[in-house]
């Protein structure tokens, strides 16, 4: 039986099985949360982080994929030299990694 067919029939039969149901949906709200909320709640932590850590000369990515090197920090933006003598101010959320974790991830 696959599990479509073992939650329509629980309301039909009535009785114990009414809790069956509950105890099912229960479980499934469990493994939801334990496979797929916890470990995203974890990533987003190591990733404020790892941006809390940053500080000027630190080699980082952006969101957009550009590559530059931190000049200065500020509570909401950053001012990032992608080039001599060009630099952008970004916002810190859409600093994505350094190089180096990249290049890590790619392997």
């Amino acid at each position: 039986m696959n599990l479509l067919s073992i939650l329509l029939q629980a309301p039909a039969q009535g009785g114990a099985s009414s809790y069956s149901g509950i105890l099912m949906m229960v479980v499934i709200i469990a493994i939801f949360y334990f496979f797929m909320i916890r470990p995203q709640q974890k990533k987003q932590k190591e990733i404020k982080k790892a941006r809390e850590a940053m500080k000027p000369g630190d080699r980082v990515v952006t969101a957009g994929g550009i590559y530059g090197k931190i000049k200065e920090i500020n509570d909401t933006y950053m001012l990032v030299e992608i080039s001599d003598g060009v630099r952008i101010r970004i916002d810190k959320s859409s600093v994505f990694a350094s190089p180096e974790d990249v290049q890590q991830q790619q392997r």
